[in-house]
Parts: C-alpha cells; sequence; structure tokens
C-alpha cells in the first residue's frame, strides 16, 4: 500500500512520456539471472544466467550467435573499459585485428591479458550479424552484480531504478548517461532484463563496467528497504499532474523508468514517492525511454547540487 498521498496522485490510462514502442532496436532481452547478490562498488553489471559452453550441431546459427553473444563485449570503448575492471582479471578471452593489438600493447590497456590477432572477418565471424567491433572483442563470463545496500547506504545523490527495460541499446544509452551524470548506481529486476553485454555494453560505451548495478528479485520490495535507508523515490508518467523540476529536491532519489511500452507498473508506481512528468512545450507526446532517462538525470544531478 502506500505509504504517501502523492503515489495517488496518478492518472490512468495514458502512455508513460517515454513509452515510444518505435524506438525499440533489433537486438532482444539477454537472460535473466538469479542468486544472491555480491561484490562491491567497484564491480560494475551484474550476473546474468551463462549461457550453455556447447550447443548441439542441429542447433539454429542464429540461436548460437544469440546467447554467445551474451558472453562477448566488442567495439574499443566498452572492451577497453572491461580491460581496466580489476573484476575482469585473469578473465576472457581478448580477440583483435593487428592494428588493434599494436595500440593495446602500446599504450599497455591489455592488463596481463593475452591477445589474440585475427582478421576483421573472422571477428566478425564470431559476433552476431551487424555487430560492429572496430577490431576488438572480449569473450569473457559475466560479472557479479552488488547488494543493494552497497549503492544505497549511505543514502546520497542519485540511483536510477529500471522497471523491466528489455532494449538492450536503451539500456545500455541508459548506463552511459547515469555514469555522465554522476549517479551512484542502477537497480534492476533480476529477471526481464537484457545481459549486461553484447549490443548493451556496446551502446553504454564501457559505463556498465564502471557503474554498480543492483539486480533485485522484487522491485517494490527494493523500494520499500531504499525508503527505509533514507531514500525518496520519484517516478516517471507522462499522466502525472507534477513536472520534473516541482517533484525533485536535494533529498537523495531514486528515478523510477518504466519499460518502452507500459511506463511504471502500477505496483511500483504505488511504492514511489510521487510521480512526475517532463514537460514538453513543442507538442511531442513522447520521448525515447534513454533520452527521458537522459533528461531526469540532468534535473536530478542539478537538484543534488543547487
Amino acid at each position: 500500500m502506500s505509504r504517501n498521498p502523492e503515489r495517488n496522485d496518478r492518472k490512468s490510462g495514458k502512455k508513460p512520456v517515454f513509452g515510444d514502442k518505435s524506438a525499440a532496436r533489433p537486438g532482444g532481452p539477454g537472460a535473466g539471472a538469479k542468486g544472491p547478490s555480491a561484490g562491491g562498488p567497484d564491480r560494475g553489471g551484474w550476473n546474468p544466467n551463462p549461457k550453455p559452453k556447447s550447443f548441439s550441431d542441429s542447433a539454429p546459427r542464429a540461436s548460437r550467435a544469440k546467447a554467445d553473444a551474451d558472453n562477448f563485449v566488442w567495439g574499443r570503448h566498452p572492451v577497453i573499459a572491461a580491460l581496466a575492471n580489476p573484476a575482469r582479471k585473469g578473465m576472457g578471452r581478448l580477440l583483435a585485428t593487428a592494428d588493434r593489438a599494436a595500440e593495446l600493447e602500446r599504450d599497455k590497456l591489455a592488463h596481463g591479458h593475452k591477445i589474440e590477432i585475427l582478421e576483421a572477418q573472422a571477428i566478425d565471424r564470431m559476433l552476431p550479424p551487424g555487430a560492429v567491433h572496430q577490431g576488438l572483442a572480449f569473450k569473457v563470463q559475466p560479472l557479479e552484480g552488488v547488494a543493494l545496500e552497497d549503492i544505497a547506504d549511505p543514502a546520497a545523490g542519485v540511483i536510477v531504478m529500471l522497471d523491466q527495460l528489455t532494449d538492450p541499446q536503451n539500456v545500455g544509452a541508459i548506463f552511459r548517461s547515469a555514469l555522465a551524470f554522476g549517479a551512484k548506481g542502477i537497480v534492476v529486476q533480476d529477471r526481464h532484463s537484457p545481459a549486461l553485454a553484447g549490443a548493451l555494453a556496446k551502446a553504454s560505451a564501457g559505463a556498465t563496467e564502471r557503474l554498480p548495478c543492483a539486480r533485485v528479485t522484487n522491485l517494490s520490495r527494493a523500494l520499500e528497504k531504499l525508503a527505509d535507508l533514507g531514500w525518496r523515490a520519484v517516478g516517471l508518467d507522462g499522466a502525472a499532474e507534477l513536472t520534473l523540476d516541482q517533484a525533485l529536491d536535494s533529498r537523495p532519489t531514486v528515478l523510477v523508468m518504466g519499460s518502452e511500452g507500459d511506463g511504471v507498473r502500477r505496483l511500483v508506481a504505488e511504492h514511489c514517492d510521487t510521480m512526475a512528468r517532463i514537460p514538453m512545450p513543442g507538442g511531442f507526446e513522447s520521448l525515447n525511454v534513454s533520452n527521458a532517462a537522459a533528461v531526469a538525470l540532468y534535473e536530478a544531478s542539478r537538484k543534488q547540487t543547487s
């Protein structure tokens, strides 16, 4: 039940400000995760279920590529960030073209990982179609996540909570914005979340390696725990009466972002202290969820320092 009268101020039956289904891109969600959270704030990410190491010869090629992609990081910035992450030490298979291998060795960016030099076309064949690897790919085991308390205690700053966002491009872009605006971390449900690799890691430009992520079983219970620790939750909803500017203040804030299609779910919204919308004087009705997150993070960070 709601603990604050502000939580019941929502209007129903309207799409959220960021509910633009057309913004979804190919790639699809990765596997979910299970098991206890572990690690510390220097270990970004969460631990999706590892995919089987071998597949039947009769399995469709697309299925094998998708499963394998969940354990690959590709692209110059994501791979260099992964190599610099202490949690990755001694882990993975580092693939590089000759030019990229020379760069890694010259700038001492491999951090002790052995480099396998391959032609660009050979790396292409190991990744999903259309993956822009820029001559670098890193096959790794998934990172473990952090406990909710690791990013929430002490209460200060901004945390981002993602309610069943499944598009890896959007989630990766939100990681990038959250890191840029100084968020303490990201909270996701351990189910209904894309794997922290592949297209998501590429879209994050390395932010998934640097920003802690807590995976929880139930977002509503996580909001209750955050409230007990001194956090105030603000959910985004295009039908809300308050604007972000009116809803945000300098208190420790959890920004709750809903899914690309349906927005913040009812039970999660009821555990928010208030709902808020992004005013759009230009008359366009919706924003992509990652763009809405960037706007909300900017506004929240501004309030924290004002």
